[in-house]
């Protein structure tokens, strides 16, 4: 799997970091406003999550950008995906919790390995959770309940987030990704802000070789990526 700098990096650096700078101002105006707030622990506790989210989010765009930046091909593991989900699901818990968000873990049935760059599907992962625990308060029929679920599909292992939100869809996507370099908010169905832990995300996974796209599982409306499993590990 060879990489070609030119294709991802100038997405990276330009459109994806105004985005990533629109969307930096919501927490670091939640940080200023609880600061002079803040009476107990409690509250604490609600700025440092916020605060590690915004870092987290930053952390992922460098990561993409190293990632699409690279010549030679990606170093690659066997990953279980109820792992990653779980550990994905552990560090979007206090955000989950600062928007009321119920967080899930549904893994239908037992899957083998599949082979992966680790970090990147996780860092692609939390960069998309972090945006939909974001929008689902502003989906008005919607059940603040997000699920990271992992299933087969005839492609390979799907490994997503999931809602009850029909605004998680391929045309919104599309259209998302028409609108990224001449809106400020080109998720405008979805989520009010510029949505860049969705593009950090697409950009992320195109960079493994991999692609966003909407899917449907147990009824619910997610995003997630195709995996394609380690046979390999499986005959051993």
């Amino acid at each position: 799997m060879t990489l070609d700098a030119s294709q991802h990096a100038p997405i990276l650096s330009q459109q994806l970091l105004v985005s990533i700078a629109e969307e930096l101002k919501l927490p670091l105006m939640q940080i200023a406003r609880q600061a002079e707030q803040a009476a107990d622990p409690a509250d604490l506790a609600g700025i440092q999550t916020t605060a590690d989210s915004a870092l987290k989010l930053l952390d992922n765009y460098l990561l993409g950008v190293r990632l699409a930046a690279v010549r030679t091909p990606l170093d690659s593991e066997s990953v279980s995906v109820a792992s990653v989900l779980y550990d994905t699901g552990q560090q979007l818990t206090g955000l989950a919790r600062n928007y009321g968000v119920d967080l899930e873990l549904n893994i239908a049935g037992r899957f083998g390995p599949v082979r992966a760059h680790r970090a990147g599907l996780q860092a692609a992962l939390f960069s998309l959770g972090a945006s939909l625990i974001e929008a689902l308060p502003a989906q008005e029929s919607a059940r603040l309940r997000l699920e990271l679920a992992t299933h087969r599909c005839r492609y390979g292992i799907v490994a997503g987030l999931y809602a009850d939100t029909p605004n998680l869809s391929r045309n919104v996507l599309s259209r998302g990704r028409a609108l990224q370099k001449r809106s400020r908010q080109p998720l405008v169905n979805l989520i009010h802000t510029s949505g860049a832990g969705i593009f950090i995300a697409d950009a992320i996974l195109r960079a493994m070789n991999l692609r966003l796209s909407a899917s449907r599982h147990h009824r619910l409306y997610g995003l997630g990526a195709v995996l394609k499993p380690n046979y390999q590990t499986q005959l051993i």
